[in-house]
């Protein structure tokens, strides 16, 4: 089996969540933290494990953004392949990429510039070791509630984890999981929720804190603190 990685970027949706009111459209993950592109961190994080061959940054058709925001960056190539959800988007930077189906691929989110070079070495080694795959986490360490605008009832805490990114499986693998989910309308927020629903189980790896992702506005002030 290969130990060749990839990475894949998804970048084609436009955070929404991020936007303040009256404040110009530009994608989220074009605005700037410390100077650069939130996308330009990204991509940074995962060239900065030289096992990382490629990164391969899935836009829209017709982003006008891209090419100044990775412009000079080694090992890195963009394309408009992206789709209406995050699966199709990543189902079409597999597709376009043309690895090998043994080779790894590591996804990782263009909102979650902060991932620190420890964490991703720690997925890559654990991942490398396993013969699924799988993710960084958090345990939840708060108190977790269920209820829409009151309490409904309290969740057991006990082995509940953040998922975050970069997750990591065989290409073939997971390109025949998100084939499969889109078949079978299963619901796929991350790529181990199409793993799992595969019938395997993706390894839980220990994420980082500042690997959080950029979704309220709020969270740009928080993550420059980071960077």
């Amino acid at each position: 089996m290969s130990d060749s990685i990839i990475a894949i970027v998804p970048a084609a949706g436009v955070g929404a969540r991020a936007s303040r009111p009256g404040h110009e459209a530009v994608p989220k993950q074009y605005r700037p933290l410390s100077g650069q592109p939130m996308l330009r961190h990204a991509v940074c994080a995962l060239l900065a494990d030289e096992r990382v061959s490629q990164v391969r940054v899935a836009v829209t058709p017709g982003d006008g953004w891209v090419d100044a925001a990775l412009a000079g960056l080694p090992r890195t190539v963009w394309r408009a392949c992206g789709g209406a959800t995050r699966a199709d988007t990543v189902a079409g930077a597999l597709a376009d990429s043309g690895v090998a189906d043994d080779a790894w691929v590591l996804v990782h989110d263009a909102a979650r510039p902060g991932l620190p070079a420890a964490a991703l070495g720690r997925l890559i080694d654990a991942c490398l070791a396993d013969p699924v795959g799988g993710l960084l986490a958090l345990p939840v360490p708060d108190t977790v509630k269920a209820g829409r605008e009151r309490v409904e009832r309290t969740l057991d805490r006990n082995g509940v984890w953040l998922a975050q990114t970069p997750q990591m499986f065989r290409a073939g693998v997971l390109r025949d999981a998100l084939t499969a989910a889109c078949v079978n309308g299963v619901a796929v927020t991350d790529e181990a929720s199409a793993i799992e629903a595969a019938g395997y189980a993706p390894l839980l790896v220990p994420g980082a804190m500042r690997n959080f992702k950029v979704t309220w506005p709020d969270d740009f002030e928080l993550m420059e603190k980071w960077l």
